[in-house]
């Protein structure tokens, strides 16, 4: 769920779906959700991701962002460096993804192997309440079968939404935001979907590859309490 295949730089694929709004099934799968903690086994290898994690922030007194989905960690590193006054870690289930270092990371971040459906009830367990959430360019699953894939359908959106903070992800299928902006306003989340400005330096690589494709970028972020984007 976490991130989707892309082609050549410059040349990559849109998301193609029968979908042309909402799925029909959302409501039904995030009030079900809603009304049962998920209770999966959580595996020890994210047990052991989330207590570096802690042990990490022990003697870090900063607010916390977390970038869930993080790849290789190319937007945890610029957003470590945008908010040097923040602790940032970036999560993600490839170990493969996360070899793929270029250059150091600042001071104030932390990658770490974890699989999110995890590390959010360990998180959500645990008290933390990250100022800001960020995931960006999530795999949107788009065949409508696969609905229960997509985070918003998925048991765990519950304990994501418990984190709190200003939360924000960003996608090059509105739909897919449509959907988790419903999902959130069904928690008492309500968000806005706007385009993600062409100034703007890309978060990541996706973004660079889709905006290199000329493909429309879109950015969903909470609006309560006015947070800023990025």
């Amino acid at each position: 769920m976490e991130r989707m295949h892309t082609a050549v730089p410059g040349n990559s694929r849109q998301v193609v779906s029968r979908q042309t709004g909402p799925h029909e099934d959302l409501f039904a799968e995030v009030a079900k959700h809603a009304r049962h903690r998920w209770a999966r086994p959580i595996a020890d290898y994210n047990r052991q991701a989330f207590a570096a994690a802690e042990a990490w922030l022990a003697g870090r007194p900063q607010p916390l962002i977390l970038d869930s989905g993080c790849g290789t960690g190319d937007s945890t590193r610029l957003l470590a460096a945008r908010h040097p006054t923040h602790s940032v870690i970036g999560i993600d289930r490839s170990a493969d993804r996360l070899s793929r270092q270029r250059g150091g990371s600042p001071e104030n971040c932390l990658l770490l192997r974890a699989d999110l459906v995890d590390f959010w009830r360990l998180a959500r367990a645990a008290g933390w309440r990250p100022e800001r959430h960020y995931l960006l360019y999530p795999n949107p699953e788009p065949k409508p079968k696969h609905l229960k894939r997509r985070f918003h359908a998925h048991p765990v959106f519950p304990d994501l939404v418990a984190l709190g903070g200003h939360f924000e992800s960003r996608s090059n299928w509105r739909i897919y935001l449509e959907e988790l902006a419903l999902a959130l306003e069904f928690h008492g989340r309500p968000a806005e979907i706007v385009p993600v400005p062409e100034s703007e330096p890309p978060l990541t690589l996706f973004e660079r590859k889709y905006r290199a494709s000329g493909q429309p970028l879109w950015c969903l972020r909470t609006t309560e309490g006015g947070g800023a984007s990025a």
